[in-house]
């Protein structure tokens, strides 16, 4: 495989936050055609296709519905699906075709519509749908009960507080307020987060990521076709992806495979978290970034505490800027899968493009997502991003 670089020519968020009359196949179709009219390109140029689905259709064959809705006719589908990482993986196959030969215009696309159709996303019980559910579910877990237990273990490990989560909130609510897109637009403080009512001990309401519809795209394109383009684009420098397993039981629930994706994307990238001048990170509760800064090494294990307070995440002038649309807590999370929508950030930081207010002067940017369960199985995937003129 050669090592051709490979841009991100375009990139769209849908705007929508409730869309009770749209298909999510529909929004999925909105998407694509506003990142590729973005990237200066047509749906006859793709050949490359990656989804993971409409989660309405549970026979599976998700990106060959899309494609067939799309009238796409491509020499490559992906259709890897591991929660919210999966798109940030997606780039990461993309990529990999694209230097393959078997691709050169890459498209990758996201829609749920969770809202909607009135999902009890986090907190509701689900059926038993494969093994492991028998030695977990039966026994009332829930998703944030599991980063519950994650938040709970942190704070006995290592002396974290709630008040310490909530400077994640209060941070991400600061940058939402300049996005009039985002869901919730009003900034909040650390005393309005650990008085909100607890959901999941100690995790708070508002240490929790909102519900909403919508979805995202990207083009990912080789670099022949990026000469014919005018459009400003953004390299990818790194990817790396890694599993988090169960370990029947001896699990460590204060770490997360970003240990083994942020290492492997920031070798392939030839940088150090140093390096990193602006930050999206996968944040469905305030403890996924705490840890997911501990693991892609901006602090040492057990400090992510300290390290996030006084405005340490706060746009522009912060240490590490990071969800400076508002991210999961406050602007957006489509169809309950993050990885989308932290890349396109990433993106519009590199080329200037973000809301004016937290604009932050970077040339190199991190995405990273986490799909499944921080305290059980889950994926974790991270890419580096870097401005053509770096």
């Amino acid at each position: 495989m050669s090592e051709e670089p490979v841009y991100v020519a375009g990139a769209f968020e849908h705007p929508t936050r409730e869309a009770p009359e749209s298909s999510t196949m529909q929004l999925h179709g909105e998407c694509a055609k506003h990142a590729l009219a973005d990237a200066g390109l047509s749906k006859d140029d793709v050949n490359g296709y990656f989804t993971s689905g409409v989660p309405e259709y549970e026979d599976g064959k998700p990106t060959l519905l899309m494609a067939d809705y799309l009238g796409l006719d491509v020499s490559y589908m992906d259709g890897t699906d591991h929660g919210g990482a999966s798109y940030v993986s997606h780039v990461a196959h993309a990529v990999s075709a694209i230097r393959d030969g078997r691709c050169d215009v890459a498209l990758v696309t996201l829609a749920g519509r969770p809202r909607s159709r009135n999902q009890a996303t986090g907190s509701g019980s689900r059926p038993l749908r494969s093994m492991q559910d028998s030695f977990e579910r039966i026994y009332g877990v829930t998703n944030i009960a599991m980063y519950g237990m994650a938040a709970r273990r942190h704070m006995h490990e290592y002396g974290t507080t709630p008040e310490q989560l909530a400077e994640i909130r209060v941070a991400a609510s600061t940058h939402a307020q300049h996005n009039p897109n985002a869901l919730y637009q009003d900034p909040v403080t650390v005393e309005d987060v650990v008085e909100s009512r607890v959901v999941a001990d100690p995790l708070h309401l508002l240490d929790c990521c909102v519900i909403t519809d919508g979805g995202g795209a990207l083009v990912l394109v080789s670099e022949d076709v990026r000469e014919d383009l005018e459009r400003e684009c953004v390299e990818v420098l790194g990817c790396g992806e890694a599993a988090g397993h169960h370990q029947a039981g001896r699990i460590d629930i204060t770490r997360t495979a970003a240990e083994r994706s942020g290492a492997r994307a920031f070798d392939e990238a030839g940088i150090e978290p140093a390096d990193v001048d602006y930050a999206s990170l996968y944040d469905s509760f305030t403890i996924t970034v705490l840890e997911t800064i501990e693991d892609l090494g901006f602090c040492e294990k057990g400090e992510g505490g300290e390290f996030v307070e006084d405005g340490a995440l706060q746009a522009p002038d912060g240490e590490l800027p990071f969800n400076t649309d508002g991210g999961g807590l406050c602007s957006n999370h489509p169809g309950n899968r993050g990885g989308m929508t932290k890349m396109i950030e990433a993106v519009r930081q590199l080329r200037g493009e973000a809301n004016e207010p937290v604009q932050v002067d970077a040339d190199v940017a991190i995405a990273h997502a986490t799909g499944g369960s921080i305290a059980t199985r889950h994926a974790a995937a991270t890419v580096v991003f870097g401005r053509e003129d770096r």
